[in-house]
Parts: structure tokens; sequence; C-alpha cells
């Protein structure tokens, strides 16, 4: 973390603490709205019906799948500014620019880092990158 000064962890720890905040209400909100889905689902007689409702579902938790994987990023994130190691590239050891954190908080690795990273490690699905 020799690269960041105390202000700049500071801020970027506000930001990981607000977006935590943010997904653990979509994550509530997403997981309400499926109950109500669910609800739908078994109730209606209509195939049409069914089939809308039992996609809404599977959006649903797809969306909560999502938030869930940012939420342990931010988790990680978090535990890598107490540990001393926040802003260090996991792969290369070289400091990752504050800019590159303001876009992306959670990164674990420089831009060129991470670029070979997800061209080697294509696991047949694609997150957020960079």
């Amino acid at each position: 973390m020799d690269n960041l000064n105390q202000q700049q962890i500071s801020r970027l720890n506000s930001v990981l603490v607000q977006r935590e905040q943010a997904l653990r209400e979509e994550i509530r909100r997403e997981i309400d709205a499926q109950d109500d889905y669910v609800q739908l689902a078994s109730e209606v007689p209509d195939p049409g019906d069914q089939s809308f409702a039992n996609l809404s579902v599977d959006l649903g938790n797809a969306a909560v799948t999502r938030d869930m994987h940012e939420l342990r990023a931010i988790e990680l994130a978090r535990k890598r500014m107490t540990s001393g190691t926040y802003g260090e590239c996991a792969s290369c050891g070289y400091p990752i620019p504050f800019e590159r954190l303001q876009a992306m908080p959670t990164a674990e690795r420089c831009a060129p880092c991470q670029e070979n990273f997800e061209r080697t490690h294509n696991e047949g699905h694609r997150g957020a990158t960079m």
C-alpha cells in the first residue's frame, strides 16, 4: 500500500462500504421479488404466466449470484486493506494505480496482469472485467 496515502485508502474504503450497502439492499429486493414470482408460478394455471414467473425467478437468481460475487470481492478488498496489501497487484506485486482503484476498488491486479489473467483463465463465463 506504499503507493496509496491514508486519504486515498479512506476514500476507497468509503466507496466499498457504500457499494456493499447498496448490494445488500438490492439482494433483499431481489429475494422479495422472487418470493412474489414463486407464489405466482405456483398459483397460475396459465402456462404463459407460469413461464414468465419461472423466467423472472431465474433472472432474479442470476442477479443475486452476480451481487454475491461482488460482495465477496468487496470483502476481499477490505481484508487486503487491513492486511496492508491493498493496491498491490496479486500477480506481479507492483502497485495498482490509484486511478484504476477509483474505477474498480475491488481490483486485485494491475490492468496488464488482469488482461493476461482474463486471456489465460477463461472459465466459460464472463463477469466484470478491468
